[in-house]
């Protein structure tokens, strides 16, 4: 323990007295996660001695239930350092980062492998049949059990022992690579001097890139960073093709800016982090990663997951050709003397969109300001599930711009806290997601219900001060993305956290998320929301409709570029051999075998692919996203089917069996519950217009 540091004054130790439980983020600092750690992992382990010596018989509520409730103080701490870690870091909360991930991955590892521990949930699990346990409860025996035996704690000693130490490196491993994408998102800023610098861009793009500029205390320039909302919109709109490419060939060389040093250069990262997955999934008995990883999951082998991708990239390659010929016929046709390259493919689409559909971004963009689209998706929540978001200006986060509510059912009972973390930062990790600081259960002091705290972190391009933020469309479908992330973890109703919110099979938590993205684009909502910044009038009809006959516009290339991501995942994680792997070879090897059209490019390259090489949670499972897509389209058919997207019927089954149940029922069997039936892939092929309607 730091002597300088009593827990008495390290406010992650003390109880919290601010409203709800939010953490006291004014009053923490780096240095006080390192004591709190060591604090509370003594703790931890201490309650779960308590369980595997427990002299008693092991019965499902000293064992199962007592291990879900096991280590509260340290979970608590660990979710306010992971997500300031992601969402609002510092160098020195990054030196504890890299300094906390062998002892934080250690200490999973030391849970998991402890055989008296596992001999008690394996005694309750070979008997389960005869314990009389509900379904709640059978599910969590079930999910702690296969929790173990996938974490190692059937090896024999020696073969255990080597898996922690293959935990604590990967941790250490995943934490730099996830810093190096972020130090190399930071350190490029491309530099628009002169009015031909900015050439071709709208005042919207402008406006962001001056902001961008200023608050980096740059004033005689306009700033790109390579933060997506800066990159898309510039590679739609600048006419400077030279400047384009430079942007572009930045944005694909995240994770390499540093070729061959061997502490900033991603492929090198990532090529360690393969060889110890492949040890990984070969210390349990499995020839590959893939094999381990897919093993607990709805598509079960990597099979079933090639046969996805396949069929929908041998759709979306052609449709791509076809749509990259418009885009070199439309260059021609303006007298640019050009062969299309990956990036030119955004500005020229643009150019073909509008032509084709009278239809361009920036018409869309003044309509699509922040706050009404936020409001959008509270009032789709409200009038889906019931409930009500109140604001709280007086809660203090852990940055200015988060805005935190109170969540409300009909009964004005407090449901959840939910916070919005709208803008991009150099302190906060690219891309957008939803986290928590607490999750939901009914394991309180006498079973009373614990309130979720959930945040949803965006990366939008914030608007100069005293203006509006406006969102692409593109951006608009995000935020709906991720709070359909945060109404699972908000609208969780179980007992138990194990099974709480999204604490299920990793290709079932994209269903709520992209399921909710649909209620966008219902032209009820975008009348009464999507209005213009200034003059308040409604969308108008006719821009809906170009919007909607836009939709599939540039879906080949969207599916495309996914798939390849999806294909070159899932084909490195089944390499059974590594010796020598070049990782951008790999992926040259692999996009040529599946003939990727020269004018594409793949979603993620491997050097800042953080779905795969941040942590384990999508390695071999980026297929998912594709696999919520065949399962949002046909779960919305159910809301058409009953002739209203708000039909409250359906929204009740909508509400019990998906975004409330948690991890408490088998996802098919949840799925086919609400749906009536099982999923067929057909109504997201007639989305994406892969096939004919």
């Amino acid at each position: 323990m730091h002597p300088h540091l009593a827990d008495t004054e390290n406010p992650l130790l003390a109880a919290w007295s601010t409203p709800h439980g939010i953490p006291p983020f004014s009053l923490i600092h780096a240095e006080h996660f390192e004591p709190a750690f060591e604090t509370s992992l003594r703790i931890h382990r201490s309650e779960l001695d308590a369980i595997s010596h427990n002299a008693d018989a092991p019965t499902f509520e000293n064992t199962i239930a007592s291990f879900d409730r096991s280590g509260k103080l340290f979970k608590r701490i660990e979710m306010v350092f992971s997500n300031l870690a992601a969402s609002e870091t510092s160098p020195a909360l990054q030196a504890v980062e890299r300094i906390m991930a062998g002892p934080l991955a250690a200490h999973e590892n030391a849970i998991y492998t402890d055989a008296a521990l596992f001999k008690r949930i394996d005694t309750l699990h070979a008997s389960r049949g005869e314990l009389g346990l509900d379904q709640e409860q059978m599910r969590l025996l079930e999910r702690i059990h296969l929790d173990f035996v996938r974490a190692g704690a059937t090896l024999a000693p020696e073969a255990k022992k080597r898996y922690g130490e293959v935990m604590e490196a990967l941790a250490t491993l995943n934490t730099r690579f996830s810093q190096n994408v972020l130090a190399d998102e930071g350190e490029f800023q491309l530099s628009l001097k002169t009015e031909e610098d900015r050439s071709g861009l709208p005042e919207f793009v402008r406006a962001t890139a001056k902001q961008a500029a200023i608050e980096r205390d740059i004033h005689d320039a306009h700033l790109i960073t390579l933060s997506r909302s800066h990159i898309t919109p510039f590679l739609t709109f600048s006419s400077q093709r030279p400047l384009r490419e430079k942007a572009f060939k930045a944005w694909l060389k995240r994770g390499e800016f540093h070729e061959g040093d061997t502490q900033r250069d991603n492929k090198l990262i990532a090529a360690s982090i393969m060889a110890l997955r492949l040890e990984q999934a070969n210390l349990h008995g499995y020839r590959n990663y893939a094999e381990y990883a897919l093993a607990d999951t709805m598509a079960g082998t990597p099979a079933a997951v090639e046969a996805l991708l396949n069929n929908v990239w041998q759709r979306a390659s052609a449709r791509a050709r076809i749509e990259a010929q418009d885009l070199q016929d439309t260059a021609a046709a303006i007298g640019d003397q050009i062969t299309i390259e990956p990036w030119d493919w955004f500005y020229y689409a643009e150019k073909v969109r509008r032509a084709r559909f009278d239809f361009d971004e920036a018409s869309v963009k003044p309509y699509f300001c922040l706050e009404r689209i936020t409001e959008a998706a509270f009032d789709c929540a409200a009038r889906l599930f019931g409930i009500q978001f109140r604001h709280l200006p007086e809660a203090i986060a852990y940055h200015p711009d988060v805005k935190t509510y109170e969540v409300l059912n009909s009964q004005d009972q407090l449901v959840a806290i939910f916070m919005h973390d709208n803008f991009a930062r150099s302190t906060k990790r690219g891309g957008a997601w939803m986290s928590a600081y607490r999750v939901q259960s009914r394991m309180g002091d006498n079973e009373a219900t614990i309130i979720p705290i959930i945040v949803n972190n965006n990366n939008f391009a914030k608007g100069a001060p005293g203006q509006p933020t406006l969102l692409s469309y593109d951006d608009a479908r995000t935020l709906f993305h991720e709070f359909g992330h945060g109404l699972h973890g908000m609208m969780s109703n179980v007992r138990f956290e194990r099974l709480s919110g999204t604490n299920v099979l990793r290709d079932f938590v994209e269903l709520p998320s992209q399921l909710f993205e649909h209620w966008l684009s219902e032209p009820e909502v975008l009348k009464k929301h999507a209005r213009h910044y200034q003059t308040n009038e409604a969308i108008p009809d006719a821009l809906i409709r170009k919007m909607q006959l836009a939709r599939t516009f540039n879906q080949g290339f969207d599916a495309a570029t996914f798939c390849a991501s999806g294909l070159v995942d899932l084909r490195l994680h089944l390499l059974e051999d590594l010796n020598d792997l070049d990782l951008a070879k790999f992926e040259q090897i692999q996009l040529a075998e599946i003939q990727m059209p020269k004018q594409l490019y793949m979603r993620h390259r491997l050097p800042h692919f953080l779905h795969l090489f941040a942590s384990a949670g999508y390695a071999s499972q980026y297929y998912v996203y594709l696999w919520a897509e065949v399962l949002d389209a046909d779960a919305y058919g159910a809301f058409k089917e009953a002739g209203d997207p708000f039909d409250s019927a359906t929204a009740q089954r909508l509400l019990k069996f998906i975004y409330s149940s948690g991890g408490t029922l088998p996802p098919m069997l949840a799925y086919e519950k609400f749906r009536g039936r099982a999923p067929t892939v057909e109504p997201m092929l007639r989305k994406k217009g892969l096939i004919e309607v």
